[in-house]
């Protein structure tokens, strides 16, 4: 073989295996970047458990992320602390419907720390805000008591853990890390339910939650809720949904002095 033969067919192959070394990686990304699923969407509502805006947003609206294939692509967090206060001097939590409430948003707290799969703290209480229970300001009602152990019950649910938990303080230490967490909300909440798609607040839109999250979401044309909803956010004057306001702290301090006896 001639040298210039030799020549030609070592810079061919020098050539070869260059192009190789630059494209097949490319490829490999790409391929592997197909396979790649988008970010799940975080989802959170925050709110309180005698609300009834709230109660009706949980059981219209919210239960439609577990009857579609939703949940496949969010990120759920219920947050039961809503509009409740924490007045330091006496260590006391105020609610905004009384001490029932804060029961409940207890029992809730409970729910969710030991049965942290969505799926399994909703239907608990999903089944809790479906009772349309009574608002009794400043009264502990036997009623709560049976409604949750009846709800955990149907749920699947072992009564005695969340029983204990309240019992020995630790649903409340629970309930207060809640209230740091909506204390430090940015913007900080207005009102319950409070909703947030990645952290962004949807304001008196949180009816449109769906609409949000298809939107936030890489890949909603895979998403069969999504393309049965119009996607479009509804922008008229009058569409505000009903929401629960936070008290001022005035209220709050006055209504402490009531309970405590005072004049």
């Amino acid at each position: 073989m001639s040298f210039s033969k030799l020549l030609s067919l070592l810079l061919l192959v020098n050539f070869l295996f260059i192009y190789q070394s630059h494209s097949s990686p490319d490829n490999n990304v790409t391929k592997a970047q197909s396979h790649i699923k988008p970010k799940k969407v975080h989802l959170s509502l925050y709110y309180e458990s005698l609300c009834p805006y709230c109660r009706n947003f949980i059981v219209s609206q919210l239960v439609k992320v577990f009857n579609t294939d939703l949940l496949n692509i969010i990120n759920l967090r219920l947050v039961p602390w809503g509009n409740a206060q924490y007045v330091k001097p006496n260590k006391t939590i105020i609610c905004q419907h009384g001490e029932d409430e804060c029961y409940l948003n207890t029992i809730h707290a409970c729910a969710i720390n030991i049965w942290p799969d969505p799926r399994k703290h909703f239907n608990f209480i999903y089944c809790i805000e479906n009772q349309g229970l009574p608002i009794k300001d400043n009264q502990h009602s036997d009623v709560m008591e049976a409604v949750w152990k009846a709800c955990s019950a149907r749920s699947g649910m072992d009564q005695k853990l969340i029983k204990d938990c309240y019992d020995s303080g630790y649903g409340r230490k629970l309930l207060l890390q809640y209230a740091t967490e909506t204390d430090h909300l940015y913007p900080k909440h207005l009102y319950v339910p409070w909703v947030t798609v990645n952290n962004q607040p949807l304001y008196d839109k949180y009816e449109d939650f769906i609409t949000y999250v298809c939107n936030a979401y890489k890949d909603k044309d895979l998403v069969k809720a999504c393309l049965s909803n119009s996607l479009k956010v509804t922008e008229e004057k009058f569409s505000r949904s009903p929401v629960c306001y936070a008290e001022r702290r005035s209220q709050i301090q006055q209504r402490l002095h009531c309970c405590s006896g005072g004049t």
